[in-house]
């Protein structure tokens, strides 16, 4: 099999730095006092979003708890998914956990688009049998491994900024629990969505990536096409 040169961050797509804002000219009067039509834009302005927790943070290594189906409706419940499903676009990535912004609640989102697919090589997606598919969300997810087929490749996470290692992963999963209407919901994944499940769902027991990296394997983004050290399992299909 030939080598395939991917990002390590196939499951947080590459974003642009974030610049700092600079303060506006004339917020402050040359006194220091606000003026009113500043504080009228200040009341306009919508709560920042959560930050992504980063690696390190005991809210990424502890289990999740699970969310009462009585509660799931709530509006407290309701503002997580909508900030969690906000913060994972905004990223962008393709999946995000409620651990990740500091809530330890067994909430997962996914999502992937032709548009993020098509930042990567066509052979690449092709091999990791990478499809689109619409917004999940997900509540008490259980998942359960089908067959024994497996796949190695490299993966990021938004907790573990710029970068990657290989993860082996199986390629076939089911995924049930409750969807943000408190209704069952089911989930038959493969390829490319499976591995994203399998991900997120880590995060819900405290796992990261790295707890499951293939030794001599990590690394920054910026080294992502750098070839495997000798004795690393060659990436793809077993």
């Amino acid at each position: 099999m030939s080598k395939m040169h991917q990002r390590p961050d196939s499951l947080s797509i590459p974003a642009d730095p974030i610049s700092p804002i600079p303060p506006s000219p004339d917020t402050h009067s040359q006194t220091g006092s606000l003026r009113p039509e500043s504080l009228l834009h200040n009341q306009d302005k919508k709560p920042p979003l959560p930050e992504i927790v980063q690696v390190g943070d005991p809210v990424l290594h502890e289990p999740a708890q699970e969310v009462e189906p009585g509660e799931i409706r709530s509006d407290r419940i309701q503002k997580i998914i909508d900030d969690m499903i906000k913060v994972m676009r905004k990223a962008p990535g393709v999946g995000l956990a409620a651990p990740q912004i500091g809530i330890p609640l067994q909430i997962i989102v996914l999502e992937d688009t032709k548009e993020y697919i098509s930042y990567h090589q066509e052979d690449v997606t092709k091999a990791q049998d990478r499809c689109p598919f619409d917004l999940l969300v997900i509540l008490n997810p259980k998942l359960e491994k089908k067959g024994n087929r497996t796949a190695l490749f490299f993966e990021g996470c938004l907790s573990v900024d710029g970068f990657g290692a290989v993860v082996e992963r199986h390629l076939q999963v089911e995924v049930t629990g409750l969807d943000r209407n408190g209704k069952p919901i089911k989930v038959d994944a493969s390829g490319w969505q499976a591995r994203i499940l399998q991900h997120e769902c880590d995060h819900l027991d405290g796992t990261v990536y790295v707890d499951k990296m293939v030794p001599r394997t990590f690394r920054t983004a910026q080294n992502s096409n750098q070839p495997l050290a000798f004795g690393c399992p060659k990436l793809g299909v077993r």
